[in-house]
């Protein structure tokens, strides 16, 4: 009777989870209610590091819908300029909705496709863009696929530029909220147009025309997230049927980035699902990580020289580690020093003579130099000869 009420009780716990559309996350052994996630896959990462603070699936490859623009706007930027004019191909007109109903033959400024793009999402201004910068679809796919393994994605095959669910013999269009949480971090961190990118997504509202004029759009901004907490960055939403509700976002609160990555967050009509993940995590990250200057925890180092001039000596290196790191009182941080016992001369000041590894929860994070701190000749014939001549000249030894 006893086994039997048990089993009951877990049944009861399972339907609860599978209904209520939640997953509670256990890390270091300690449930912690920040995680009561809609997402089937969530990431949160801080940006100044790219460190993964919370992850739900995160390395786990879904459709991830229209938060494929982010990374097609990056490319943009980077690749033409946004005075570029775009022709509209026949293709790119018949792209289904969200669309800005741009004609073929009709032309516009890339900047101004740019805003429809991620303002509105329009499928057919994404398709006109791929175009214009990549020659086709195909070839714009392509470039977008290295950028992704550039970046440091190892989960990410992308076929559209407006993340329209697809397929093709090498698999679907879709990412991980770990690889979508890396984008977003170059587009806001690491890019050259980074800024060009965060003013086009902050931007609240935009009306432009075609090329000839005869045409005016205005384009409001659907990220409802950037009105949501205070020091909001930037973000994208994105829906289809295989994806559900997606959202990659960045907030920055007391000089820290924090990026939020979902993907399978609800179906209709669950479209707020995705704002109440976002602010969980940001919270999280907030209130539960601070930024500290971790320094290593090892003495001076000495490594012995032979063959110097002054016969053995002891090289002393610079081997404390210090960065800035955000962490929790949950993180367990270890230093391992690598360096060899004896050197051969010469050396030289500013050499790399080892290494140290920074290691947060058993998970490498950091490798920095250890580096020489003066110089020590090697003893040759020349030398020796330039020593005796000094001798000769000055009297010094």
């Amino acid at each position: 009777m006893k086994y039997k009420k048990l089993f009951c009780h877990i049944c009861v716990v399972v339907m609860l989870i599978t209904l209520g559309g939640r997953y509670t996350y256990v890390y270091a052994d300690e449930e912690l209610s920040v995680t009561e996630l809609y997402a089937l896959s969530a990431v949160l990462m801080d940006a100044d590091t790219g460190r993964i603070l919370f992850e739900k699936n995160g390395y786990e490859r879904r459709a991830n819908a229209s938060t494929t623009k982010i990374l097609t706007c990056i490319l943009a930027l980077e690749c033409a300029d946004i005075t570029d004019r775009v022709s509209v191909s026949a293709y790119a007109s018949k792209m289904p909705d969200v669309q800005l109903d741009i004609n073929e033959g009709e032309e516009y400024y890339l900047g101004d496709l740019l805003h429809s793009l991620m303002l509105e999402s329009h499928n057919d201004s994404a398709v006109a863009i791929a175009e214009h910068v990549g020659g086709s679809v195909e070839g714009f796919a392509g470039m977008m696929n290295e950028k992704a393994k550039e970046i440091g994605c190892h989960n990410t095959y992308f076929i559209t530029p407006n993340g329209l669910d697809a397929k093709d013999e090498q698999g679907f269009h879709g990412t991980c909220a770990r690889d979508l949480a890396l984008i977003m971090r170059y587009c806001i961190m690491k890019s050259p147009q980074k800024e060009e990118f965060l003013d086009i997504t902050r931007t609240d509202s935009y009306t432009f025309s075609d090329v000839s004029g005869s045409r005016t759009f205005t384009c409001n901004n659907h990220n409802s997230f950037l009105n949501m907490m205070e020091g909001a960055l930037t973000g994208k939403t994105g829906f289809t049927c295989d994806a559900g509700y997606c959202y990659v976002g960045a907030l920055k609160r007391d000089g820290r980035t924090y990026i939020v990555a979902l993907l399978g967050c609800g179906w209709p009509n669950n479209k707020t699902y995705k704002w109440s993940d976002t602010k969980k995590l940001m919270k999280y990250g907030i209130d539960n990580y601070v930024t500290e200057l971790l320094n290593g925890d090892k003495d001076e180092i000495q490594i012995n020289v032979i063959g110097g001039t002054k016969g053995n000596s002891l090289l002393k290196c610079s081997s404390e580690y210090s960065s800035n790191m955000i962490w929790s009182d949950k993180d367990v941080v270890r230093y391992e020093y690598i360096y060899p016992d004896t050197l051969t001369a010469p050396v030289y000041k500013g050499s790399v003579v080892g290494q140290v590894k920074v290691y947060v929860n058993g998970e490498l994070y950091d490798v920095e130099n250890i580096y020489a701190d003066s110089d020590i000749e090697e003893e040759t014939f020349q030398y020796d000869i330039r020593r005796v001549v000094d001798i000769f000249l000055h009297g010094a030894y």
